[in-house]
């Protein structure tokens, strides 16, 4: 049993969990990494993330059963650890911790990157020290504060996205600035080179971009303990992924390349300018700066948040230093937004000692903990299912479709993706990074124990 000085507060509404969940999956993926997924798999890229999307959605789903049923601080961290034993739960939460990590610490960076198209004469590493202590001041508020933030600031990006989506129709109907232009149409998607244009291995290799456009939707899972009504706000937030992949993922990418021919999107760019620039907005290149600056404020508040919780649920069970459980008054557990915003201060620094390549390697490290996370929610969600049954217990509240068939479906998924980053030498390395941090974890926890 918590005190009441260990106990965080439920303050985040329906409105904030819906908002937070659809921030988490708009991002650089869309805005940037989108070009480099059509490069490899051309309009077929759009089935890779109906399909990514449907496995997140297997996944989330899996996730909301078990967080309605029971929703604690630390969520799938908690779950691990319930149905598959302390070190599965240790080495889930640690290596979601070191994801927000990772993710965080390119979103930082980006932000410098972002902020010297404003200001190039200011030295890119005072804007980083700045966001880290502004997101980091917001997250030892109160949750409510951190919801509200995170509303207004996902706001932005969706509306970005609709007005990317409402223009790039209006040019298809209408033209552009410059008239019609007998190019455009939906035929794009299949006139040069077909669907698939480079086939079945192009198809495949979109995969591992597709999925860490995703990561982060897996928050819903963290907000469950801090939700007023985690039964009626968390069905409601996981419901409506599908449409939202449809719509922000899908729709986006078929209007883009019904626009402009997929050979003629430079991945060195986002497809974002480009339609702005076809409806006539010489100020296009500074609209996509307000976005995507917004759209990294959100990633940083939400990946401390998120990073934050599960500690502080790890802390809980043991499972990480006692002093993480601390809360302040306004029940926010400030030490582990304290320990967040050091490591990305340490991070910063180390980020400027090594070369830019370094970002190759963070994104497939992060896509490594990404899918590791979500195969143990899956895992985590087999066990659990299996002790219910044993138990007799009665039937989930918020149950998952197609069981057990499209969770085993998600599980084979997620680990073929984990086998295509192997394929790859700058993506290869996260492998043997990850295969590290998950020794070394497992060696603490032996040691702990041994010692305990």
């Amino acid at each position: 049993m918590n005190s009441a000085a260990e106990t965080l507060t439920r303050g985040l509404s329906t409105r904030h969990i819906r908002f937070i969940a659809l921030g988490s999956a708009i991002g650089t993926g869309l805005f940037y990494g989108s070009a480099e997924a059509i490069r490899q798999a051309g309009p077929s890229v759009l089935l890779a993330y109906l399909l990514g999307g449907a496995v997140i959605y297997i996944v989330l789903r899996s996730l909301g059963e078990m967080a309605v049923r029971s929703p604690v601080a630390g969520s799938f961290g908690e779950y691990a650890t319930q149905y598959m034993g302390p070190l599965a739960g240790l080495l889930t939460g640690w290596t979601y911790a070191l994801e927000m990590v990772v993710v965080c610490l390119a979103d930082v960076t980006a932000f410098g990157v972002y902020m010297g198209f404003w200001f190039p004469g200011v030295p890119r590493w005072i804007w980083v020290l700045s966001i880290i202590f502004f997101i980091g001041a917001i997250n030892l508020l109160s949750v409510k504060v951190f919801g509200e933030v995170e509303f207004w600031l996902s706001l932005v990006k969706v509306l970005a996205i609709v007005a990317m989506i409402g223009g790039g129709i209006a040019i298809l109907v209408w033209g552009n600035s410059a008239g019609h232009d007998e190019s455009q149409g939906i035929a794009n998607l299949w006139n040069d080179g077909g669907f698939f244009p480079h086939g079945l291995a192009g198809f495949v290799g979109s995969f591992m971009i597709v999925m860490f456009a995703f990561g982060g939707t897996e928050i819903i899972g963290i907000t469950a303990g801090e939700a007023k009504d985690p039964a009626y706000t968390i069905p409601r937030a996981i419901n409506t992924v599908p449409v939202r992949i449809i719509l922000f993922y899908v729709l986006t990418l078929a209007v883009i390349m019904s626009l402009y021919p997929w050979r003629s999107i430079d991945s060195n760019s986002s497809p974002f300018v480009q339609i702005f620039e076809g409806l006539g907005f010489t100020s296009a290149a500074t609209v996509l700066n307000v976005v995507v600056v917004t759209a990294a404020l959100s990633a940083i508040n939400s990946d401390i948040f998120a990073a934050g919780r599960m500690i502080y649920g790890m802390a809980q069970r043991g499972q990480a230093p006692a002093v993480m459980r601390r809360v302040s008054r306004n029940g926010v557990p400030w030490m582990t937004v304290v320990v967040m915003t050091v490591a990305l201060l340490i991070g910063v620094v180390l980020n400027y000692a090594i070369e830019e390549r370094v970002f190759v390697i963070i994104a497939s490290v992060a896509t490594f903990a990404t899918i590791f996370v979500w195969l143990m929610i899956l895992l985590s969600h087999f066990r659990s299912r299996a002790q219910t049954t044993i138990g007799a217990a009665s039937a989930p509240a918020f149950p998952v479709p197609g069981w057990p068939y499209l969770q085993v479906f998600a599980t084979v998924f997620l680990v073929f993706v984990m086998v295509l980053l192997g394929f790859s030498t700058d993506t290869r390395v996260a492998l043997f990074v990850g295969a590290a941090w998950l020794l070394l974890l497992a060696a603490g926890y032996r040691i702990s124990r041994r010692s305990g």
